[in-house]
C-alpha cells in the first residue's frame, strides 16, 4: 500500500455534508471555523474562493478544489462584491440558513439539492465536509497548501458522473455511496493534482516512485512491527546498506530509520486515540518491544505520555 493510500485511510466523508447548491446571483457560501477539508466542484456558472490566499481564485465547470484548514473561507459568484451569505456550512454534517435555522430536507428540491429563489443567472456548486483526525493523516494535511486547484482537461472523470447521477435520485444507501464516492473523488483529485507540472509533491510521494525507496518505504508502512534495521530493509530491497541510506536520505529528506520512527510513533498515536487496546500491545503491533520503550520515544517526540494522549483524545470526544 502506498504512502497516499495509508494517510487518506483516516480521512472519511462519514455522513458527510455532501450535495449541490442552485445558487442565484448575488450569492456567497461561508464555510465555518472546523471544516478542516472541503471538496469543491463548480457543475455551472463561474465562482470565486476566498481561502485566505492574496487573491480569490476563480473555480469553472468541471474544477475541482480541495480546501486545507479549519479556517473560516467562501464561495461567491464574484471575486470583489461581498454578498450576504445564502448558506452557512457549520461542519460536516450541520448546514444553517442566513437566519442561522438549520436547513432540512423540506427546504430542498431532491434529495440533496438545495434551491435558493430568486435572481438570475444560476451556478450550481458541488460541496463536501469532511471529519478528518489523526497523526497519520496530519501527514497529508501538512504537505498540502490551503487550497488545491485541478483544472477541467475535459477528459471524462467516472467519479464525477457516478456523483452527480447519485445526487439526482432516490435510493437505499445512497449516504453510503455519496461517502464513498467523494473519498474517490478526494483521492483522484490529489493524484492529478501532485501529478501537474508546476507542482513539487511532498518528497514521500515522490520517493514511492523509486524502486528502491518505494519499495522500502512499501515494507516499513505494510510491516512496522518488523525490528526493521537499514542492514535488512537494504537487503530486502537488493540493494546494499550504504545504498539505500544514501538514496533514502536523498529522496525523502530523512534517513531510513528517523522516518521509520516517524511512521510508527504515528500509528501509535492514531491508535491510543482510535482503540481500547492497551499500551503495551499497541507498542508490539508498531515495533516495540514494550510499552515503556514506546512511552519514551513517545514522550520525547510529542511531549505528551501515551495515557496521557489518550485521556486527552477521550475528553475531547
Amino acid at each position: 500500500m502506498d504512502e497516499l493510500t495509508y494517510l487518506l485511510n483516516d480521512v472519511r466523508g462519514e455522513g458527510a455534508l455532501f450535495g449541490q447548491s442552485i445558487m442565484r446571483s448575488p450569492w456567497s457560501v461561508s464555510f465555518a471555523e472546523g471544516s478542516p477539508l472541503v471538496v469543491v466542484v463548480m457543475v455551472q456558472g463561474q465562482a470565486w474562493i476566498d481561502a485566505g490566499e492574496p487573491e480569490p481564485v476563480a473555480v469553472r465547470v468541471g474544477d475541482v478544489a480541495i480546501v486545507v484548514g479549519d479556517e473560516p473561507f467562501s464561495i461567491a459568484d464574484s471575486p470583489d462584491a461581498d454578498p450576504p451569505s445564502h448558506r452557512i456550512v457549520a461542519g460536516a454534517d450541520r448546514c444553517l440558513a442566513a437566519d442561522g435555522h438549520i436547513l432540512r430536507a423540506d427546504l430542498c428540491h431532491g434529495v440533496r439539492t438545495c434551491d435558493d429563489p430568486g435572481g438570475d443567472g444560476a451556478a450550481v456548486v458541488l460541496t463536501g465536509s469532511y471529519r478528518v483526525g489523526g497523526s497519520v493523516c496530519a501527514r497529508l494535511l501538512h504537505a498540502l497548501p490551503r487550497l488545491v486547484v485541478v483544472r477541467d482537461t475535459g477528459a471524462p472523470c467516472p467519479a464525477l458522473e457516478m456523483t452527480f447521477a447519485e445526487i439526482g435520485r432516490v435510493a437505499p444507501g445512497q449516504q453510503a455511496v455519496l461517502d464513498r464516492l467523494l473519498d474517490l473523488l478526494l483521492l483522484t483529485t490529489l493524484r492529478e493534482w501532485f501529478a501537474l507540472p508546476d507542482v513539487v509533491p511532498p518528497a514521500w510521494y515522490r520517493a514511492m516512485g523509486d524502486p528502491v525507496v518505494g519499495a522500502a518505504l512499501r515494507l516499513v508502512h505494510d510491516e512496522p512491527a518488523e525490528p526493521w534495521t537499514v542492514a535488512t530493509l537494504a537487503r530486502a530491497v537488493g540493494v546494499s546498506r550504504a545504498t539505500l541510506a544514501r538514496r533514502f536520505t536523498d529522496l525523502v529528506g530523512e534517513p531510513p530509520m528517523s522516518y521509520l520512527t516517524s511512521w510508527r510513533l504515528s500509528l501509535a498515536a492514531d491508535l491510543l486515540r482510535n482503540t481500547d487496546a492497551t499500551v503495551d500491545a499497541i507498542a508490539r503491533r508498531v515495533g516495540y518491544a514494550s510499552g515503556y520503550g514506546l512511552s519514551v520515544a513517545f514522550t520525547r517526540v510529542y511531549g505528551i505520555r501515551p495515557r496521557d494522549h489518550r485521556r486527552a483524545g477521550l475528553a475531547v470526544a
